[in-house]
């Protein structure tokens, strides 16, 4: 039998790794100024099957894609301008430096009137994997820069900042007092990799949206602990990979706000065992919920920026992995 990624064979992996190169690739495109130029790619137009097509960039660039989920379907985000971290907290830093580094981004205060009109959109990262989620192969990531569970990728919309399957328009590094929390348990003392204590890459992460429209959005981060309810980006489905004592390990598969408001207050006993050599959870008090949001203790303060990231892009209803470059970049509705 094909081994299993995250229950995904493995053509269908192979596949998928594909065409998230891809549409990271062409987001890279973003911005240019150069004449409209022609390149040959290869994407799948089917869960299990591959061709190649052309993409010709427009005049201005190709405007940079990714996945996100809504209402458990996958949806296309059409990112429009660079990101923003507002308000900067000087206090909340531990040094200037520390601010400088980031860009003045964090996770850890947040707040939703920085911008006029933003909504939330819901960032989930698979916790659950430990430090890969980094994207460092020292930590434990793939060579694309997806994290690892268990000898399994996860393949995510989004792989960590600085790694090959990053995204565009997405900050490179960002500061939080729960990295720090990370590394005191691990005995860091002066930061990993060079970098000052509690800063590190963007994760790797999926998105979840609950309104559609080409407005500002801010940030809620999500820590997955569950990794049967991680959806595969490409297909929104959901496999379980490890032990539950739920009746239906994967009922709240992240793929819509609903799911996700359930799996704030769902209990998995298994959740220990999946995460017993995982410092995250370990550095966060063993949480036994689904999800953690840093900040959130109920259902009810699900809409609370926990960040102070805000993020620009209109949403299609398309899912990108199969229509988007196949249609050399025609996006209906946003200028295709």
């Amino acid at each position: 039998m094909a081994k299993n990624v995250r229950g995904v064979t493995t053509p269908v992996y192979v596949a998928t790794v594909v065409v998230l190169v891809v549409l990271v690739v062409a987001g890279f495109a973003l911005y240019a100024t150069k004449p409209s130029t022609t390149s040959t790619v290869t994407v799948p137009t089917t869960v299990t099957s591959a061709t190649t097509v052309t993409v010709t960039g427009k005049s201005g660039g190709i405007l940079p894609v990714t996945g996100g989920f809504y209402n458990g379907k996958v949806v296309t985000f059409i990112y429009t301008q660079p990101p923003a971290c507002l308000p900067a907290y000087p206090s909340f830093f531990p040094s200037a430096q520390v601010a400088s580094k980031v860009d003045n981004c964090e996770v850890g205060i947040g707040n939703n009137t920085a911008v006029s009109g933003a909504a939330p959109f819901w960032v989930l990262v698979p916790a659950y994997a430990g430090l890969s989620i980094f994207g460092v192969g020292a930590l434990g990531a793939n060579p694309q820069g997806f994290p690892v569970y268990n000898d399994q990728t996860i393949l995510t919309d989004c792989g960590a900042s600085g790694s090959p399957s990053q995204s565009p328009d997405h900050p490179e590094l960002i500061y939080s007092p729960a990295f720090t929390k990370v590394e005191e348990y691990l005995n860091i003392t002066n930061g990993y990799g060079g970098l000052p204590e509690g800063v590190l890459p963007l994760p790797a992460h999926d998105h979840i949206i609950s309104v559609i429209g080409p407005i500002p959005w801010y940030t809620v981060v999500v820590l997955v602990f569950d990794p049967n309810i991680m959806p595969n980006p490409v297909t929104g489905e959901c496999t379980q990979v490890v032990a539950s004592d739920l009746p239906n390990a994967t009922s709240n598969c992240l793929t819509s706000l609903a799911a996700l408001q359930r799996a704030m207050t769902t209990t998995n006993g298994a959740i220990a065992q999946a995460n017993a050599d995982n410092p995250i959870w370990l550095a966060l008090g063993k949480p036994t919920t689904q999800v953690v949001i840093p900040g959130d203790t109920s259902p009810s303060q699900i809409y609370n920026a926990n960040s102070n990231v805000i993020e620009y892009f209109n949403v299609n209803t398309t899912n990108p992995y199969f229509t988007l470059l196949a249609t050399n970049q025609s996006v209906p509705g946003f200028g295709g």
